[in-house]
């Protein structure tokens, strides 16, 4: 399991209240990215969208709250799953987003609020105008042509509007998925605490007091329609509950201080969640034969377990052993070959030996990894290397473009497709790819040059 920092350009048109957009950035796991997609995918069902273009992201950030920018793709803060007692909770949020993406909010938006705001959306716990109240200015690009005073107000109505029909839609897909939306009154619940313990004033609530319905009236609502649903008493999957207390613990480890991590999860708690947590505390902590300890207690119980594996062959690779990380990477990813974090950490392993024979098979986990997801920029960087190391400087310099292109790099993307078309025979895939490249950063740095 890898844990992995990337940032979040996304966010540059939507930042948080009182945190600049670039200091955003995606937190990816294997493991938890799996169970994200498990729990959304009954949701997506109901609301008719295409899973494979669905996709749940995880941001780190320690307050609750998620959101959608535009597409198929949900934002969810890892506060709000430190936050959650239960899978079901987490449910509810995603069916609330997936209703945004239902709506196709993101377009309907600048139409319904002035015509003004189209590619970005003021949506669920985040609003561009809290975030220009908040101290976060760039965000005012969402209302560019709108003074703010004459903005503010038809923004917040059409976000109120906008939130309490997505509730109603939320409930549905809860109900058509024949899940309880008990987790989905839970987690408003949550919120109505958090207005009454912080009690802040009508003219310095955050935004989303101020853009959304009353937490009150919508548990109100929500409870209306949600008791009568034959699926009110239905238990979640309990693997799913299991699965949340993992991801979880892991998450808790990962983001808190390590001194933290050992007073919530004390070596005398042998449980499963207490040894994941405890890893990344002795890991983050340069204490790696700890935390393999931690990996090595969980494997005595269950040998197999792929994320516990990639766990082991993180923490030996980070600490300056990758060929013994090697072996669990590999042993991972035989047992979940659609993984391709893991397929990118055991290709970042192999490379780290700086051992020819092992470059052959970094190319074909790293062509692997790219293939099952084309949007991680490090599976690309390590790729670019590998066809380096096999003297195919063709082919590097496609894959570092590739890179380039998602790191939001256009200039160096631009270089680079041309020495890609420059080695690759003409009119096949790979030129006709790297033509692509050439062509969108061409038009990203032309697009700059006007601003």
């Amino acid at each position: 399991m890898k844990l992995s920092r990337v940032f979040l350009l996304v966010l540059a048109l939507c930042a948080l209240p009182a945190r600049p957009a670039a200091a955003q950035s995606i937190l990816r796991d294997a493991e938890t990215e799996a169970w994200l997609d498990d729990l959304a995918a009954p949701l997506v069902e109901a609301a008719g969208l295409d899973p494979a273009n669905f996709d749940v992201v995880l941001v780190n950030d320690n307050s609750l709250n998620a959101f959608v920018v535009g597409g198929q793709r949900v934002y969810i803060h890892s506060g709000t799953i430190l936050q959650a007692d239960n899978a079901n909770q987490i449910q509810g949020i995603l069916a609330h987003e997936i209703g945004h993406v239902a709506g196709g909010h993101a377009i309907r938006f600048g139409d319904e609020a002035g015509g003004t705001a189209t590619g970005i959306s003021i949506l669920s716990l985040v609003a561009a105008v809290g975030a220009i109240a908040g101290g976060a200015p760039d965000a005012g690009m969402a209302l560019m042509g709108l003074g703010q005073r004459a903005a503010t107000g038809k923004v917040l109505a059409f976000s109120r509007q906008q939130e309490a029909r997505t509730d109603l839609a939320g409930s549905k897909f809860l109900e058509t998925a024949g899940i309880s939306a008990k987790g989905y009154l839970q987690f408003y619940e949550k919120l109505e605490n958090q207005e009454f313990r912080y009690a802040v004033p009508q003219d310095e609530q955050t935004e989303y007091l101020r853009t959304h319905p009353s937490p009150a009236n919508r548990i109100a609502t929500l409870r209306e329609l949600s008791e009568t649903s034959p699926y009110w008493d239905t238990p979640t999957d309990p693997e799913l509950e299991r699965r949340f207390r993992r991801v979880q613990a892991k998450l808790f480890g990962y983001v808190e201080n390590p001194e933290r991590t050992l007073r919530t999860y004390p070596p005398s708690d042998r449980s499963t969640e207490a040894h994941l947590a405890r890893a990344y505390a002795y890991h983050k902590s340069a204490y790696p034969e700890e935390a393999a300890a931690e990996a090595d207690a969980l494997l005595a119980e269950n040998p197999d377990d792929p994320f516990v594996l990639e766990l082991k062959g993180q923490v030996l690779l980070e600490s300056g052993s990758p060929a013994e990380a090697i072996e669990p990477l590999e042993r991972s990813l035989a047992a979940d070959p659609n993984q391709p974090l893991i397929a990118t950490l055991l290709g970042h392993a192999l490379l780290s030996t700086e051992e020819p024979e092992r470059v052959d098979r970094a190319v074909a986990v790293l062509r692997e990894a790219v293939r099952q997801d084309r949007n991680n920029p490090f599976a690309w960087y390590q790729l670019g290397i590998a066809y380096s190391r096999q003297g195919d400087e063709a082919r590097a310099s496609l894959a570092t473009a590739e890179q380039q292109a998602l790191s939001r790099q256009p200039g160096l993307a631009v270089r680079s497709a041309r020495m890609a078309m420059d080695g690759i025979e003409k009119g096949t895939p790979d030129w006709l790819r790297a033509q692509d490249i050439l062509l969108v950063a061409q038009a990203q740095m032309e697009d700059e040059r006007r601003r």
